[in-house]
Parts: C-alpha cells; sequence; structure tokens
C-alpha cells in the first residue's frame, strides 16, 4: 500500500487542453501593475476584488519550463480573474527567467522573493489579509512557489538569504517539477533545461548548487504542500508530486497529492477547464472559504 494518499476526484472528462489551447488564454486587466525592480520583467499584477475586505490573497507564479519562450503572466490573468470573482485578491507575479538578462541564478530567485515580500507594503492600501494567503505555482512555477514557500530554511550563506521571508502557510504546485536534483532527467526531457540554467555552476563556496535552489533540500519547511497532476500530464505527471509528497512526510511536513482525471499539464492552470473545480476548491480551502 502506498505511503502518499493521492486523490482522485470524479470530473466531467473532456479533451485534455494542448499547448496552443494554453498560449491562447488570457483574462481580465488587473487592478494595479506594480514594479518591484527595475527590469522589464521585474512587476507582479494586482487583482483586488470588490469590497471593502480585508481580502484573503492568492500569489500566483506562471510556469514555462522557466523561458519567455511558452507564454507565462498573461495566462494566469485567466485564473486571476476567476479568484478575484470570488473574493480573493490576486497577486500575480512575472519575474526575469533563464533567458532574460538578469535571470536564472540568484536573480529569477530574488525576483520571486522580492515579490512576495512586496505584499507586506501593499497589504494595508489593497486591504489584504496576509494570515490568509496561499501561493500557487504551475510548472516551473510550481517549483519557484515551492521554494518561495520554504525561503524560511534558506542557509544563511545563501545569496538568496533573506532574514524575515513572508510567511506561507499552504503552497499549492500545479504539476510543478520541485525536486531539481531528482527531477533532472525530466526536467532536460520536459523542457530542455539544465541544471546550470536553473541553479548556476558549483564552486568552493556553493559546491551544492541545489541546497539553496531546490525546495525538496528545503525540507521540513513547515509548510503544507498540495501537489496537483493532471492525469495525463507528461510534462510532470503524477508519480512527480507522489514521490515529493512522499519526502516531505518522510521529513515532517504535511503533503497531499490531488490527480484531475482525463486532464493535461495545461488544464490544471485553466479556469475554465473542468479540472478548474477541483483546482479552485483546493485554493479555497487553503484560503479558509466556504466550498462553492
Amino acid at each position: 500500500m502506498s505511503l502518499i494518499a493521492t486523490t482522485v476526484l470524479a470530473a466531467a472528462v473532456t479533451a485534455p487542453m494542448s499547448l496552443d489551447d494554453y498560449l491562447a488564454m488570457t483574462g481580465p486587466a488587473p487592478t494595479a501593475h506594480i514594479a518591484y525592480g527595475a527590469a522589464p520583467s521585474q512587476f507582479a499584477e494586482l487583482y483586488a476584488p470588490a469590497g471593502p475586505g480585508p481580502h484573503p490573497v492568492a500569489a500566483i507564479i506562471h510556469g514555462g519550463c522557466w523561458t519567455k519562450q511558452f507564454g507565462g503572466i498573461v495566462q494566469m490573468r485567466n485564473m486571476a480573474g476567476a479568484l478575484a470573482a470570488q473574493g480573493v485578491a490576486v497577486w500575480n507575479i512575472e519575474y526575469r527567467r533563464y533567458d532574460e538578462e538578469g535571470g536564472g541564478y540568484p536573480g529569477m530567485y530574488q525576483d520571486v522573493a522580492t515579490a512576495m515580500d512586496r505584499l507586506r507594503a501593499l497589504a494595508p492600501q489593497y486591504r489584504l489579509d496576509l494570515a490568509r494567503l496561499v501561493l500557487v505555482g504551475h510548472s516551473a512555477g510550481g517549483h519557484l512557489a515551492q521554494w518561495a514557500a520554504s525561503r524560511a530554511r534558506l542557509p544563511g550563506a545563501s545569496p538568496l538569504y533573506v532574514a524575515d521571508p513572508l510567511p506561507v502557510p499552504v503552497v499549492i504546485s500545479l504539476g510543478g517539477l520541485a525536486d531539481l536534483r531528482n527531477e533532472a532527467a525530466l526536467i532536460q526531457t520536459s523542457c530542455d533545461r539544465s541544471t546550470a540554467q536553473l541553479a548556476g555552476l558549483p564552486s568552493a563556496a556553493r559546491p551544492d548548487v541545489y541546497a539553496d535552489t531546490s525546495p525538496a533540500e528545503l525540507l521540513p519547511a513547515g509548510v503544507r504542500t498540495v501537489l496537483i497532476h493532471g492525469e495525463r500530464d507528461t510534462i510532470a505527471p503524477p508519480r512527480v508530486g507522489q514521490d515529493y509528497a512522499r519526502r516531505a512526510r518522510a521529513a515532517g511536513d504535511a503533503a497531499d497529492v490531488v490527480v484531475l482525471p482525463g486532464a493535461s499539464h495545461y488544464d490544471e492552470v485553466s479556469a475554465t477547464s473542468n479540472a478548474w473545480r477541483i483546482v479552485g476548491a483546493q485554493i479555497r480551502q487553503a484560503l479558509g472559504m466556504p466550498a462553492k
């Protein structure tokens, strides 16, 4: 019997979404476009829901194999709009990917960290309840979301270390590829990305490049992780989430796996797919909101 409880939830099954379907996705314009740095990709979009608040917050991080080639923040507006309509404030994060100037290691990670910590300054103006916060990432963004939620475990000598990172109680990884060491071959096959592109090169001062870049090396993080994978996801198949959950639980963290029936890697992030009923429910549950 498996040590990892995997939940396969029933839903009406239609043809799984393709990459082209995903790239065609968009959503409503944000309430605000907020730069957190000077580079073109150092910004995030805030979706403020109607009402006086304080609002629960979903920070979301797009995927795309850590490259600017496969879409990004525009596609996540689909999810952002759906969540904002339900009363959730959304912080849709852009960042410098490995093939942008200043991206890769350490810039890509520093971008995500800076964007997350910026929420503290924005909370009073936009009536954000940071005690009700969930971090959601898709694919490469799943890796970055799980990493951002684990930052309190970063070694002090790392250039990514900050003394007081914004705490994240729950992280939801949608088809995430978070174990850079053990999934290096899959990441190379699925995304054509190498360790050096994502984690930098080893040096005398930093012999293990995974120690501050791979969430699996930062366990236990004291964070509940929900790993959601499409049944037909070939980029990050359910086995990836099951293996990560097994490792997280062995370290003492809470981790759950949810498999979306009939869903591809792209259904996981679409608010118009059948999978959204399940994904949206997991986000609402993480925020302590009533089921719809």
